[in-house]
C-alpha cells in the first residue's frame, strides 16, 4: 500500500459551510422515520413486526455503507465518493415519499441508509484542505450540525406528516439534501486520492460484512418477538457468529481489505469504538424514554403530551445536541480529548440520573434530556475527532467509519434493551409500564455510562493528536 501527500487547495468558509448545509439536511431525513412510526404503521397497516423492520433497515444499510463509503473515499477522494453517494441518497428520499406501501418504503430507506457514509468522507476533506488545529474545529462544526439536523427532523416529522402528509415528511429534507449536495460539489474542491494501490472491492469481505450486519440488526429488533420461538432466535446467533467469524477471517488474510482491522488495534481507534459504543447505549436511553413518559397518560405519573408537545419539550436537547460539536471541536484542540470525554461521561451520568431520581415535573424531563443530548454530543465528537486526526491521511475514512459504525449499533443495542425494560416492566393486562421500568432504563443507562469512564482513564490526553 502507498500513501500520496500531495497537498490539497485550502478551503474557506463557504465549502465548510457546503459540508454543514449537507450534514444538517442528512440528518433530518434520516431521523423522520422514529417519530411518525406509529403513523406509518396505521397508514400502510403495518405489523409491530413489520415496524420494528421499518425502525433498523437504515441503520443495516448505514452500518455497511459507512466503513465502505471511508474506505472508498480514501482510495478515490472525499469528493467524488460523497456526490456519488448523495445521488442514491436523494433517489432513495424520493422512492420513500412517493411509496404507496411497505415493501417500496423499505426499498427507499435502504437507498437512504447510503447517508450515514457521508460524515467520514466530509472528515477526508477537512483533514484534505485545513490544518491540524483548524481541522479539528471544522469536524466538531459538522458533526454538532449533523446531531442538530436529526434533532430538528425528530421535532418537524410529526407535525409535516399530520399538516400535510408521510408524503412531504420525505420529499423536503430530500430537496434540502439535493441543494447541499449541490452546493459541495461547487464550493469543496477536489481532493487526491490518499491510497494509491490500485486494488479492487474486496467483494468476498463486503459479502460478509452484509450478512454480519444484516443478522445483527435482526438479532436486535426481532429478539423480543423471537422469544417465543427460541430455535429460530438459537438459529440467528449462530448465524451472526458465522458470519462474524468468516468476515474476520477473511479481512485479515485480504491484500486489501474494505475494513482493514488493522485500524482497531490501535489504541486511538480502539479506544474510540468502545468508549462510543457505551456512551451511545446510554444516551439511547434517554433518546427513547423520555418522550415515552411524556406520552404516558396524565392521570396516571405521566404527562399525556402531544407529538407536538413533545417536540417542543424536546427542543432544548436539540439546541444543546447542535452546540456540543462545535463546543467538543473547540475543547479538544485547547485541553485534549480525554478531558473532553471525561466531561461529557459525568455530565452524562449525571443526568441520566437525575432523569430516574426526578421526572415528576416537566422541566425535569427537559432539563434531563438537555444533559444528555449535550455530553453525548462532546464525547462522539471528541471521539471522532481524536480518531481522525490521529491516524495516517490514508485511514481517515475507514477510522471514523468504524467510530461512527459503533455508534449506531450502540444506539440499536440500548434502544432494543430500554424497550425489552419497558416491555417487562407492564404489568399483565395493563397498557402502560410501571414507573419502576423508567427509573430502571435510566439506572441501567447510568451505570453502562458510568463504566465507559474506566476506558477514559486509559487514554492520553490527546492534545497533538
Amino acid at each position: 500500500m502507498t500513501t500520496t501527500h500531495a497537498p490539497a487547495r485550502p478551503i474557506g468558509k463557504a465549502a465548510v459551510g457546503a459540508l454543514g448545509a449537507l450534514a444538517v439536511s442528512i440528518g433530518a431525513l434520516e431521523s423522520v422515520v422514529t417519530p411518525t412510526l406509529p403513523l406509518l404503521q396505521r397508514e400502510l397497516d403495518m405489523s409491530p413486526a413489520e415496524g420494528a423492520l421499518l425502525s433498523i433497515v437504515l441503520l443495516v444499510t448505514g452500518a455497511l455503507i459507512t466503513p465502505i463509503a471511508g474506505t472508498l473515499g480514501d482510495r478515490y477522494g472525499g469528493k467524488r465518493v460523497v456526490v456519488r453517494l448523495m445521488a442514491v441518497v436523494c433517489a432513495g428520499g424520493l422512492v420513500s415519499a412517493v411509496a404507496p406501501n411497505l415493501p417500496v418504503l423499505l426499498l427507499g430507506q435502504v437507498l437512504q441508509g447510503a447517508m450515514v457514509g457521508a460524515l467520514p468522507l466530509s472528515f477526508i476533506l477537512v483533514r484534505a484542505h485545513l490544518p491540524a488545529g483548524e481541522s479539528k474545529v471544522a469536524i466538531g462544526v459538522v458533526s454538532g450540525l449533523f446531531v442538530g439536523g436529526a434533532m430538528a427532523g425528530t421535532l418537524a416529522a410529526g407535525p409535516v406528516a399530520e399538516g400535510l402528509s408521510r408524503h412531504w415528511m420525505f420529499a423536503l429534507p430530500t430537496f434540502a439534501v439535493i441543494g447541499a449536495t449541490v452546493l459541495v460539489h461547487r464550493r469543496m474542491p477536489h481532493d487526491p486520492p490518499r491510497r494509491t494501490d490500485g486494488a479492487g472491492i474486496d467483494w468476498p469481505g463486503l459479502v460478509l460484512l452484509s450478512g454480519t450486519l444484516v443478522t445483527l440488526m435482526l438479532v436486535l429488533g426481532l429478539g423480543a418477538d423471537l422469544v417465543a420461538q427460541p430455535l429460530v432466535f438459537l438459529g440467528l446467533v449462530v448465524l451472526l457468529a458465522a458470519f462474524g467469524t468468516g468476515w474476520v477471517a477473511v479481512e485479515r488474510r485480504a491484500a486489501s481489505p474494505m475494513v482493514d482491522l488493522r485500524v482497531l488495534t490501535r489504541p486511538a481507534v480502539g479506544k474510540s469504538c468502545v468508549l462510543t459504543f457505551l456512551i451511545c447505549v446510554g444516551t439511547s436511553a434517554a433518546t427513547y424514554l423520555v418522550p415515552q413518559l411524556f406520552a404516558v397518560p396524565s392521570d396516571t405519573y405521566g404527562f399525556g403530551a402531544s407529538a407536538t408537545a413533545i417536540g417542543f419539550f424536546l427542543l432544548p436537547g436539540a439546541l444543546a445536541a447542535s452546540l456540543a460539536g462545535p463546543i467538543s471541536g473547540i475543547g479538544v484542540r485547547r485541553l485534549g480529548s480525554r478531558a473532553v470525554v471525561a466531561a461529557g461521561v459525568l455530565l452524562m451520568t449525571v443526568g441520566l440520573l437525575g432523569l430516574a431520581a426526578a421526572h415528576t415535573d416537566i422541566w425535569h424531563l427537559v432539563l434531563g434530556k438537555a444533559l444528555v443530548a449535550l455530553a453525548n454530543g462532546l464525547c462522539v465528537t471528541a471521539m471522532v475527532t481524536r480518531t481522525a486526526t490521529s491516524v495516517d491521511l490514508g485511514d481517515t475514512g475507514i477510522a471514523t467509519g468504524l467510530v461512527l459504525v459503533t455508534r449506531v449499533i450502540g444506539f440499536a443495542v440500548g434502544v432494543q434493551v430500554t424497550g425489552a425494560i419497558l416491555t417487562a416492566g407492564t404489568p399483565a393486562g395493563a397498557e402502560i409500564p410501571a414507573e419502576s421500568a423508567f427509573v430502571a432504563g435510566f439506572v441501567l443507562a447510568a451505570a453502562v455510562t458510568a463504566l465507559s469512564l474506566l476506558v477514559v482513564r486509559t487514554m492520553s490526553k490527546g492534545v497533538k493528536e
